[in-house]
């Protein structure tokens, strides 16, 4: 990380920081810090923002622009052996410019719920641990999200902008009949890692077990992201595993390749395993819900409590075939034909489009004959 400093003279309601390099020839990640502490990341996905003292662009945090010496971050995220030359330029202002309008989208209406019994007071919601909008490298907004959301039939959706938390302030504003979950990636060159939760900014700068620290010490949650995931693997290293791992990711293309499994077990014999879209735009990742991550909760809000207490199932996506606990049955819905592999690795056919299965201890998944991942339980 290179820290480039510059003034910001006392009556100050604007800045305004422009980076420029040659995108062609590498990737140089931009955020901002002031006196005190974190204003703000936008990583490689913008070369410009501004902060005021009312509004900022997505990815940092407006409010009192302290005078003194602030900080311009750069992460050298893809830097050639030549090097990259760079410029930026610092504006300040004594006037707050007009903030952009935001145009919000047309509310539509719900799929209907899959019929799914309730649990000793409590209910299977549907959702997605993982998603992104223009705080980070997303494309939606806030709004436009959760409306997508709304229109797949989930119940919550955790918003994780990476290594920002400018999107929090802005979630319960966003009425559209889904519970956003306030959450943060934490990415690095080397792993990512979601903390679920209002437990303030996460500075990814520090070593991953002080991440882990910080959403323990503040009531948040941890989990590791894709951590099979091409360029983004997890290759930190760690005094303590996370208990959470993102285990289905929509960079499981193939589910016939059964190494997100296999890292699942060796990782910790207890892994709670959730999914994640990483959705970032149409036509990239998966559409929110694919795959979709089920949860055992008292009601949307409370779905960070389901997980921890592995109450948890995975799906390829809200309608898709599915696996959940009953109790002492698992109920398989739209499963005839599949095949149910049990934790010892027996195997029982599914027959019918509802069926209620005596269960067992630990993780069961819903296979093909072919051995494709169709979903998982724990």
């Amino acid at each position: 990380m290179r820290e480039v400093p510059f003034e910001v003279p006392p009556g100050t309601r604007a800045v305004t920081v422009r980076l420029s390099f040659d995108r062609s020839a590498g990737v140089i990640d931009l955020g901002c810090a002031s006196p005190g502490g974190f204003r703000g990341w936008s990583g490689g996905a913008r070369d410009e923002f501004t902060i005021t003292t009312g509004w900022a662009t997505p990815g940092y945090l407006p409010g009192e622009l302290e005078p003194g010496v602030w900080q311009v971050w750069l992460r050298l995220h893809r830097i050639p052996p030549q090097g990259l030359d760079y410029a930026l330029d610092v504006t300040t202002s004594a006037a707050v410019p007009p903030e952009p309008e935001v145009v919000e989208p047309p509310h539509g209406a719900r799929p209907p719920r899959r019929d799914i019994p309730d649990v000793g007071g409590l209910r299977w919601y549907a959702g997605d641990l993982h998603a992104h909008t223009v705080h980070s490298d997303g494309s939606l907004t806030i709004a436009e999200l959760a409306e997508l959301a709304h229109g797949r039939g989930l119940d919550f959706l955790a918003v994780t902008d990476h290594n920002t938390v400018s999107h929090h302030p802005w979630l319960a504003k966003a009425d559209r009949g889904v519970t956003l979950i306030p959450g943060q990636e934490v990415t690095t060159d080397r792993g990512h890692a979601n903390v679920f939760g209002e437990v303030g900014w996460v500075d990814f700068r520090r070593p991953a077990d002080d991440w882990i620290e910080h959403a323990e010490r503040a009531g948040g949650l941890i989990s590791i992201n894709h951590p099979l995931g091409a360029d983004c693997a997890w290759l930190l290293p760690l005094r303590t595993r996370p208990r959470v791992a993102e285990v289905w990711s929509s960079g499981w293309w193939d589910r016939r390749w059964g190494a997100p499994l296999a890292w699942a077990d060796a990782w910790r014999d207890d892994v709670i395993a959730i999914g994640g879209s990483d959705f970032h735009r149409h036509g990239s990742d998966g559409l929110p819900g694919a795959p979709t991550t089920w949860v055992l909760a008292e009601d949307p809000a409370a779905v960070l409590d389901g997980v921890r207490a592995g109450r948890v199932a995975v799906s390829a996506g809200p309608d898709a075939p599915l696996l959940v606990r009953l109790g002492d049955e698992l109920l398989a819905l739209d499963a005839d034909g599949l095949v149910l592999v049990r934790p010892d690795g027996a195997r029982q056919v599914v027959r019918g489009e509802r069926a209620l299965i005596p269960a067992g201890t630990g993780r069961h998944r819903l296979e093909t004959h072919e051995n494709e991942v169709m979903a998982l339980c724990e």
